[in-house]
């Protein structure tokens, strides 16, 4: 197993500067307030794509070979990673298979099949994906690009907490969702090394909440088919990504499907930006956690707006 190393992150940036943004840090005073402590947006739902994702993807794609590139990619995602491979095997003009389970959000499929790629369904749970996904490989030959466990991918999202480290020096903590633990990896990779005083947390539904009990037994723990209204986050940890959580983040904070709802429907009022219930995660576990957060700065990566608006969660 490879582990990326920030020389990977930086080689990353280069590569992908020209298909990504470099998105903005927002705050909020009102939300301040609540928190009590100043917290620091960083705004990847402005992403290409409207996710981070498109951060990993790009470096992985426009890594390949001529002779990789010319079979193709494929990946099985819920939605952001498939649509961020997607959109970075058009702009290499590659072919994209993405295996999703039938319940994805339709805005992710559809995003999909927008920027050129094929969307192959399988159940909801982990074993039908990974089964479906063996078939695809078998028949196309396609590189397979993981949405997480892949340092590839790792070292893309990295890039991320880099520009945010550059736009707020001087922060106290990091704060992202975890699901399979890609932009984690990513920010503890890039903390670690260029800012170790800064802490990172992660937040996590209670209704799938693998990565919080993986992280107090010590050992990964994967639910197959975890339900919850944050549909980025329903995925287990994998060794790679496990690698960078036991080592380097300091507290796994999980909150309610009403939280969630509640610091969506907030961040939506207050701030007017569009995000996806994955992304409310974070502020959740800040508003439930003030006492860990109190005075601090903190960073709190939104990490995609791939929303469905005709089925929001409080309607």
């Amino acid at each position: 197993m490879y582990i990326p190393t920030y020389a990977d992150v930086e080689a990353a940036h280069a590569r992908i500067l020209p298909y990504i943004h470099r998105t903005p840090v927002l705050t909020s005073s009102y939300i301040n307030g609540l928190a009590g402590a100043e917290l620091y947006f960083k705004c990847e739902n402005f992403q290409k794509a409207a996710a981070f994702k498109a951060r990993g993807a790009s470096n992985a794609v426009f890594g390949l070979t001529e002779a990789q590139a010319a079979k193709g990619v494929a990946t099985h995602s819920s939605g952001n990673h498939g649509l961020c491979l997607s959109y970075a095997a058009g702009r290499r003009g590659i072919a994209c298979t993405v295996v999703m389970p039938r319940t994805a959000p339709q805005a992710k499929k559809d995003a999909v099949r927008g920027y050129g790629g094929r969307v192959v369904e399988c159940e909801p749970s982990t074993s039908s994906r990974e089964a479906v996904f063996a078939q695809v490989v078998a028949e196309t030959g396609a590189e397979f690009v993981h949405p997480y466990n892949d340092p590839r991918v790792i070292a893309g999202q990295a890039t991320c907490s880099r520009e945010l480290n550059e736009q707020v020096p001087g922060l106290d903590a990091v704060i992202a969702p975890i699901g399979g633990g890609g932009m984690i990896s990513g920010t503890c990779l890039t903390l670690s090394t260029i800012a170790p005083g800064v802490k990172v947390y992660a937040g996590e539904p209670e209704q799938a909440d693998d990565a919080a009990r993986s992280f107090r037994a010590g050992h990964i723990i994967a639910d197959d088919a975890p339900e919850t209204v944050a549909d980025g986050l329903k995925v287990p940890l994998k060794e790679l990504t496990w690698h960078f959580v036991q080592k380097h983040v300091t507290d796994i904070l999980t909150v309610s499907e009403d939280e969630i709802i509640e610091a969506m429907k907030l961040i939506w009022k207050r701030m007017k930006i569009v995000m996806e219930p994955s992304s409310a995660v974070p502020l959740a576990a800040i508003l439930r956690n003030p006492q860990v957060f109190k005075g601090q700065r903190v960073g709190v990566i939104i990490t995609g707006g791939n929303v469905d608006l005709d089925k929001l969660p409080w309607m």
